[in-house]
């Protein structure tokens, strides 16, 4: 947690480009929360019927932990849109994008419920977890 999944038309988002996108996902979330990145889960699809294109080139999702604030949230979806623009070459009126606030007590990872937003350094402790880089 959090959990972002792309889901683009066929031949959207490049092999190459995917992998650059997720980098950026892990840096922004974490730049903008103070999460870790340890949390962070970044999954692409093609034509994926989860996730309608609606008419879109590509459909970015993310699951993120309740508690983030508005300008947050506003932040994380401008700068990942940017990212696939820039990555893909996708034209941002051609990407969607919306996040969804879950309660962190509602998330398992890493053989425990995850912490609450401000909570992670003292979960990662406890759960003898390391930050990664």
């Amino acid at each position: 947690m959090p959990l972002y999944s792309c889901n683009a038309a066929p031949g959207a988002i490049s092999e190459d480009a995917k992998p650059k996108i997720a980098v950026d996902i892990t840096r922004i979330h974490c730049d903008v929360t103070g999460a870790p990145p340890a949390f962070v889960h970044a999954f692409f699809f093609e034509d994926a019927p989860h996730q309608p294109l609606d008419g879109k080139k590509a459909f970015m999702f993310g699951s993120i932990r309740a508690g983030r604030t508005d300008a947050q949230k506003a932040q994380i979806i401008e700068e990942i849109t940017a990212s696939i623009h820039t990555h893909a070459g996708i034209p941002l009126e051609d990407i969607m994008m919306l996040t969804s606030d879950t309660p962190a007590k509602w998330v398992f990872e890493g053989g425990a419920v995850m912490p609450e937003p401000g909570e992670e350094a003292e979960w990662l402790a406890k759960h003898h977890h390391e930050p990664a880089d």
